[in-house]
C-alpha cells in the first residue's frame, strides 16, 4: 500500500449515503492536484489528510489514487489552515475572519479554537455573538465525531452521524444506547436493519418485544412509502418473519399488543384482516365520514336553469361545448360533490373556466387550489383567479403542528375546485375535507391515468371506484394544435399503442435512439447542454427538465444530476457539506413539506447565494427567496434530473426523459404517460424502442392496498 498526504483542494462528488467521494488532493512536490477516489467520510475542502491505497489509470478520467484508508491531520501550512476555516465548516467564520484569525494566531490557530476559543475575542471585529457561534459549532462537530466513532464501532457507515446529531442533539449517543430502534422511526434513510445491527452489538436479543415491535412498525412505515395505506395482516406477518427471523407466535403476540396499545390498528376489510399505522387508519376513516357529511348536506347555491346557463356561457367564452363537456358542466351546477377526470387536451381547463363564469354570478366565495405551487400557478394563469396550494389554504400552525382550518374553523367558501387531484394522498385528503363547510360544493379535477400520489393511498381512484361521488370522464381530444404530437403521443401511450416516432424538424415530440446506457447518458447530456439551447434557445435551468424513472444507475437521477451539474454549472465556489455539494446557480428541489418556510415537496428553485460565514444557503422559488441553514441541507437536492413521481403536478416547456431497459423494473405505461404529459412545448425521449414497448405494454398499475373504496362503497365503518 502506497501513502500520499496533502490538503483537500475541492470535492468533485460525494455520496451522502455511503460516503463514496471523488476529490482533488494538493500533494507537496506534485504540481497538479491528485484525483483521489474512495470512501471519505466527513471531509471538507482545506482539511489535511493522509491516504493509504494504490494508483490506478482510469481510461476516461486518467490517473487516480484509490483510497483504502485515510486519517485526518491538522493543516500543516498557514494557507491550509485559512482554507480550512473559510470552507464553511465553522459557523461565523468566513474568508475575511479566517484570514484575520490566522494572521493573529498563526500555526497555533486550530489549537486556540479547540482549547481556548475565548482568545478569539482578541481578533478585531470578532465579538461575543460570533464567538458563541464558533463554540457551539465546535461542540457540534465534536459530538458528530463521537457519533461517527460510535457508529464505526458497531460496523455502521458513519455518514449518518450528521442526521443523528440533528435529530437528537448532544444526548444522541446515550439515546442510541438506550433504544437504537428509534433510528428507524425518526431518521429518513436509516432503516430497521441498520438500527438492528447496533442493537445486536449492544446485546439486545432477537426475540426482544421492543425489537419485534420496532420491526413491525418499520415495515408498515416502509409499506406506506410504497403507497399502501394499510396491508393484509397475513402478508405483513410473512414480511415480519423474514425481517426478524423469530417465531410466528412471538410476532403475532407483539402485533396484538401493539393493536391494544393503539400504536397500530387491526380491522377487517371484506372479511380479511388488515393492519394500519394509526394516523393512516384515522385518515381513511375520516375521509369516509367527511365525504358522507358533505354529500348529505344541501348546497348553498340556488338552483340554476342549466340549459340557459350553458347557452349563456358558450356565448360568453365563444366555445361550443361537446356533449361530454356539457354533461360535466351540468353536473357541476347540480351535484354537491363532483369529480372530472380526463387526459391532456380533453377540455378540463375549458370546463373549469365555464363553471367559474356561471357560479361566480351566484357567489364570490370561490376557492381554487392544487397540491403543488406549480399546479396552483398554472390554475391561476388559466382561470385568471388566484389559486393557492392546499397546504397554504389549510394554514399550518407551527405551535400545534396542525392545520388551523378544520371543523371548528372551516374555510369560507361556497365552491372549492381542486386541480391535479390525483396527487392528493390519504393524509392531505382527510385534512382538506375536514376544512370544507357543510354547504360548500366541491369539484375535484384530475387525470387518474397518471401516477398516483407520492404519499400513501390512491384517493382519487378510490373515490371514483366507490361510485359514491358523481364522476364525469372526458375522453375526446379537443386541444390538438396543428403539428403538435405531444398530446396525440400521450394518448397513444395511454391507450396502449406505440406513438409515431418518425419526426419532422418542426415536431414537438422526438425519440432519439441510444442503445447502451452510456450512450443514453452522453446523448442526454449533449441534448440538454448544447442542442436544445442552440436550436430552441431554451434555458437548461428554467426551461428544460430531465425526468428519470430511477434514482440509481448510470442514467438514474443521482448520476444524471452529477453529470449535468458538471456541464451546466461552471461555478467552482461550491459548498461541500456532509456528503452534499451545492454551488450558486444550481437547480434544486425541496424534498419534503416545510410549512414554516412555506416550501413543499417537489418545489424547484435556484441557489442564488451561499453564505459560508452565516452557514446559510439562499434559494429562489418562483420569485420567493428561502433561507436554509447548512444543517437543513438534507431538505433539498439537485434537480437537474428528478423522478417522474416528484415532478407530478408540475410542467416544463421541455421534458427530456431516458427510456431504457436499464430501468426495466419501473417501466410502466402510467409512468411514461405521466412523464410525457409534463411537457408543454417539447418532449424528447432517449433510449431504445424495446424499452418503450415494455413500458407501453405494461399496464399493470402497481397494487396499492387501501380500505377507502370498500369503506365508501359499503357505507360502513371498521369493526373496532
Amino acid at each position: 500500500m502506497e501513502e500520499i498526504a496533502g490538503h483537500i483542494e475541492r470535492i468533485t462528488y460525494q455520496n451522502s449515503e455511503n460516503g463514496f467521494t471523488v476529490a482533488k488532493l494538493k500533494v507537496v512536490k506534485i504540481s497538479e492536484p491528485v484525483a483521489i477516489v474512495g470512501t471519505l467520510i466527513d471531509i471538507q475542502p482545506g482539511e489535511s489528510i493522509e491516504c493509504g491505497g494504490y494508483w490506478k489509470n482510469d481510461p476516461k478520467h486518467g490517473s487516480q489514487f484509490i483510497v483504502e484508508s485515510f486519517r485526518k491531520k491538522a493543516p500543516s501550512t498557514l494557507l491550509g489552515i485559512q482554507k480550512y476555516l473559510s470552507s464553511g465548516l465553522i459557523k461565523g467564520i468566513g474568508p475575511k475572519f479566517a484570514e484575520k484569525i490566522v494572521e493573529k494566531f498563526g500555526m497555533q490557530t486550530l489549537e486556540v479554537i479547540e482549547k481556548d476559543p475565548k482568545s478569539l475575542l482578541k481578533v478585531e471585529g470578532l465579538g461575543k455573538k460570533k464567538l458563541d457561534q464558533v463554540i457551539s459549532c465546535m461542540e457540534m462537530h465534536r459530538t458528530i465525531q463521537e457519533v461517527m466513532v460510535f457508529l464505526q464501532s458497531h460496523h455502521i457507515t458513519p455518514s449518518y452521524a450528521q442526521k443523528i446529531y440533528k435529530r437528537y442533539g448532544h444526548e444522541c449517543i446515550s439515546i442510541l444506547q438506550a433504544n437504537p430502534y428509534r433510528l428507524a422511526q425518526d431518521i429518513i434513510g436509516i432503516g430497521f436493519k441498520i438500527a438492528d445491527k447496533i442493537a445486536a452489538s449492544l446485546n439486545i436479543e432477537k426475540n426482544s418485544p421492543d425489537r419485534i415491535a420496532a420491526g413491525i412498525e418499520y415495515l408498515l412505515g416502509e409499506l406506506s412509502t410504497q403507497g399502501h395505506s394499510c396491508y393484509p395482516k397475513a402478508a405483513l406477518m410473512t414480511l415480519a418473519k423474514e425481517l426478524l427471523e423469530v417465531e410466528n407466535e412471538k410476532i403475532e403476540s407483539v402485533t396484538r399488543e401493539l393493536n391494544v396499545e393503539k400504536r397500530i390498528m387491526i380491522d377487517y376489510v371484506n372479511h380479511e384482516e388488515f393492519v394500519w399505522l394509526k394516523p393512516l387508519h384515522i385518515a381513511e376513516m375520516g375521509i369516509v365520514r367527511e365525504v358522507f357529511r358533505l354529500v348529505d348536506h344541501p348546497c348553498s347555491f340556488r338552483e340554476v336553469d342549466t340549459t340557459k346557463a350553458l347557452m349563456w356561457v358558450q356565448d360568453l367564452i365563444k366555445i361550443k361545448f361537446a356533449k361530454a363537456q356539457k354533461e360535466a358542466i351540468v353536473s357541476a351546477l347540480c351535484q354537491k360533490m363532483l369529480i372530472i377526470t380526463g387526459g391532456p387536451g380533453t377540455g378540463k381547463s375549458t370546463i373549469t373556466k365555464a363553471i367559474l363564469r356561471i357560479l361566480e354570478k351566484l357567489s364570490s366565495r370561490i376557492i381554487l387550489a392544487a397540491p403543488t405551487g406549480k399546479a396552483a400557478k398554472r390554475m391561476t394563469e388559466i382561470t385568471y383567479r388566484q389559486a393557492s396550494t392546499i397546504h397554504s389554504l389549510l394554514e399550518y400552525d407551527f405551535r400545534t403542528r396542525k392545520f388551523r382550518r378544520n371543523h371548528e374553523n372551516p374555510l369560507l367558501a361556497d365552491l372549492i375546485i381542486i386541480d391535479e387531484a390525483s396527487m392528493i394522498d390519504t393524509y392531505l385528503m382527510f385534512q382538506l375535507l375536514k376544512a370544507i363547510p357543510d354547504t360548500c360544493r366541491v369539484i375535484f379535477i384530475g387525470d387518474i391515468d397518471q401516477l398516483p400520489s407520492v404519499g400513501p393511498g390512491n384517493t382519487l381512484r378510490d373515490l371514483i371506484d366507490s361510485e359514491k361521488i358523481t364522476t364525469e370522464r372526458l375522453k375526446f381530444i379537443f386541444r390538438q394544435q396543428k403539428g403538435s404530437k405531444i398530446i396525440s403521443s400521450a394518448h397513444s401511450i395511454n391507450d396502449g399503442f406505440f406513438p409515431k416516432l418518425k419526426s419532422e424538424p418542426e415536431d414537438d415530440f422526438f425519440f432519439l435512439e441510444a442503445k447502451e446506457p452510456q450512450e443514453v447518458l452522453e446523448t442526454l447530456t449533449d441534448v440538454v447542454a448544447k442542442r436544445l439551447p442552440s436550436k430552441y434557445n431554451l434555458d437548461p435551468l428554467t426551461e428544460i427538465q430531465v425526468l428519470a424513472p430511477m434514482r440509481k444507475g448510470i442514467i438514474g437521477t443521482e448520476n444524471l444530476n452529477f453529470r449535468l451539474q458538471e456541464v451546466l454549472n461552471s461555478n467552482r465556489d461550491y459548498l461541500s457539506y456532509h456528503g452534499r455539494r451545492y454551488a450558486v446557480d444550481d437547480k434544486v428541489m425541496q424534498l419534503k413539506n416545510n410549512y414554516q418556510k412555506e416550501v413543499f415537496n417537489g418545489d424547484v428553485g435556484i441557489i442564488v447565494s451561499i453564505l459560508k460565514e452565516e452557514q446559510k444557503i439562499l434559494v429562489k422559488y418562483d420569485g420567493k427567496e428561502v433561507l436554509y441553514e447548512f444543517s437543513e441541507c438534507d431538505e433539498i437536492n439537485l434537480a437537474y434530473a428528478v423522478s417522474v413521481h416528484k415532478y407530478q403536478g408540475s410542467e416544463s416547456p421541455c421534458i427530456v426523459m431516458p427510456v431504457h431497459t436499464h430501468h426495466f423494473k419501473l417501466l410502466c405505461r402510467n409512468l411514461l404517460y405521466t412523464g410525457v404529459t409534463r411537457g408543454k412545448k417539447l418532449v424528447i425521449l432517449i433510449g431504445t424502442k424495446k424499452a418503450l414497448a415494455i413500458a407501453i405494454n405494461n399496464n399493470e398499475i402497481e397494487k396499492r392496498y387501501t380500505a377507502l373504496k370498500y369503506l365508501l362503497s359499503h357505507k360502513v365503518g371498521l369493526l373496532s
